[in-house]
């Protein structure tokens, strides 16, 4: 969507735009559905960044706010918003400024994510737990294993006491496979630099107002659009097809079609017919498993499909609770509305229930609660495979599953909800295990077609931030441009050590 836009924008003379979207609607984990009049993300994304060319995207779509929104306007809560910015209580392209609050609940109590130090976390860890940690984190200082594998790194950087608490459970439950058996390059993508050393240099440096480089766990803010981020997009697909480019819905690419090196068109379908759409250049954000099985002709790879086939996903569903009451008490000094507990994201590190996380919407935005000022608007998260009976449920099933692992955690009551709702995507998550050791050999095959470039998460089947997809995009359209000449800087974005989420600033 990015790279269309900027394309139009800055090339508009030049480039005709058209996007194929499999769906009727524009798809993906950055949709916002709107169920009875409370919206809902399938996967909420924070809208942060460390790149200029994303921020100023994001800034030219939707500015940042310039009033207070509805509730911090009840609160009276201030922050520093943008000078002629718009009112978010008279206009709906505008950008919130929102307060970064996640957690994790752990054993009935909230550690921050990621973890922190400070008093709450070592009086919520208990004295024994405290100890136990403190000597496994020295050990892991001395004692360095090869990092053959996720649990390594993990165990590297955090000692086995954290890493039994933090870790274990949640990536497993997230990936479907235990952390030995997940490659060490999801670390790398995904922890980046954060450390126990991280977190004491920066602890230590508040304490004694000593500034530094600060990590991207500690940004206080971030932005988010005042209807969703399916907000965002859709404002952009309007803005590209006002400048004349094309969007067709439900035009699922089947067929990718060569001349020698060369792809010179793609066939799709569409109402269950076939039909062939031409180009100059193919941008390519549809998952790299689909995108090499198909290729017409010639050009088809036995070795190459065997990799793709087998590179492994995560699909995931999420639910949706309207409720009353959430029994988590707001124990902090940050106000909120009907003073429910502040985060956005509340991570869930229970072996128990198979859920990942809850989103608490009316902290993303008060203008996505129907009636914000009675009603709070939660959401499970799930990973799991199309083939898991998990996945096999139907709505009305998971409604209920999702429901009876709230309870058995004590964090509603079943009288309290109102309504649910499902959603579900697949391949959400690309993952690092399987045929993944061989992907360098996919990226050369997909290198040899000058006019293909593979964006984006599953276009690259890179676990990357919204903002590293955005990137990635902006790159395909600098190389169609003449811009950028290697096409191989493409897979450069999101391979550096430092996280792009945040730019570093002094503490």
């Amino acid at each position: 969507m990015a790279e269309g836009y900027k394309l139009l924008k800055e090339a508009a003379t030049d480039h005709e735009v058209t996007i194929l979207e499999a769906g009727n609607e524009i798809e993906g984990i950055s949709k916002t559905v709107n169920y009875k009049g409370n919206l809902m993300d399938t996967g909420p994304h924070r809208f942060f960044t460390k790149d200029p060319s994303v921020l100023a995207f994001w800034q030219e779509i939707m500015p940042l706010q310039g009033k207070p929104s509805f509730d911090d306007k009840l609160l009276g809560i201030e922050k520093n918003l943008a000078i002629g910015g718009p009112d978010p209580e008279k206009e709906d392209r505008v950008m919130l400024l929102r307060n970064r609050i996640t957690r994790i609940l752990y054993n009935g109590r909230f550690f921050d994510y990621p973890i922190s130090l400070k008093f709450d976390t070592l009086k919520n860890m208990g004295f024994t737990n405290t100890i136990i940690a403190g000597f496994s984190y020295l050990r892991s200082i001395v004692v360095k294993r090869k990092e053959t594998n996720l649990e390594n790194f993990f165990l590297n950087r955090f000692g086995r006491k954290l890493y039994s608490m933090f870790f274990e459970s949640y990536t497993s439950k997230l990936w479907g496979r235990h952390p030995k058996n997940i490659n060490a390059n999801w670390g790398a993508q995904r922890v980046k630099s954060i450390s126990i050393t991280a977190v004491l240099k920066n602890a230590f440096g508040k304490i004694l107002h000593i500034k530094g480089k600060t990590e991207i766990s500690l940004i206080e803010y971030f932005y988010y659009p005042k209807h969703g981020s399916g907000h965002f997009y859709k404002t952009v697909a309007g803005e590209i097809e006002a400048m004349g480019g094309k969007i067709l819905f439900d035009h699922e690419v089947k067929g990718i079609n060569c001349q020698k090196d060369s792809i010179v068109s793609v066939t799709c379908k569409n109402n269950n017919s076939e039909m062939i759409i031409e180009g100059n250049y193919v941008i390519s954000s549809m998952p790299i498993k689909d995108l090499v099985m198909a290729f017409n002709g010639n050009q088809k790879d036995k070795n190459i499909e065997r990799i793709a086939e087998g590179l492994p996903y995560r699909d995931y569903f999420t639910v949706g609770l309207l409720i009353n009451e959430l029994k988590l008490k707001n124990e902090t000094s940050i106000k909120t509305t009907n003073n429910i507990i502040p985060d956005d994201w509340v991570y869930i590190h229970d072996s128990r229930v198979k859920m990942i996380r809850f989103v608490i919407f009316n902290n993303f935005s008060p203008y996505m609660v129907k009636n914000i000022n009675e009603q709070i608007w939660i959401a499970a998260e799930y990973a799991c495979d199309e083939k898991d009976d998990l996945w096999q449920k139907d709505d009305s099933e998971l409604k209920d599953f999702v429901i009876n692992e709230f309870v058995l955690m004590d964090l509603i009551s079943k009288d309290n909800v109102i309504d649910t709702h499902v959603e579900r995507v697949k391949k959400a998550y690309p993952a690092y295990f399987d045929t993944y050791d061989e992907f360098d050999k996919v990226i050369n095959y997909i290198n040899k077609f000058p006019n293909l470039l593979c964006i984006g998460r599953n276009g690259q089947h890179r676990y990357n931030n919204m903002d590293h997809s955005i990137l990635t995009g902006f790159v395909a359209a600098d190389i169609i441009t003449g811009n950028i000449s290697d096409k191989t800087a493409l897979w450069e974005v999101n391979t550096e050590k430092e996280y792009l989420e945040e730019g570093k600033k002094d503490a």
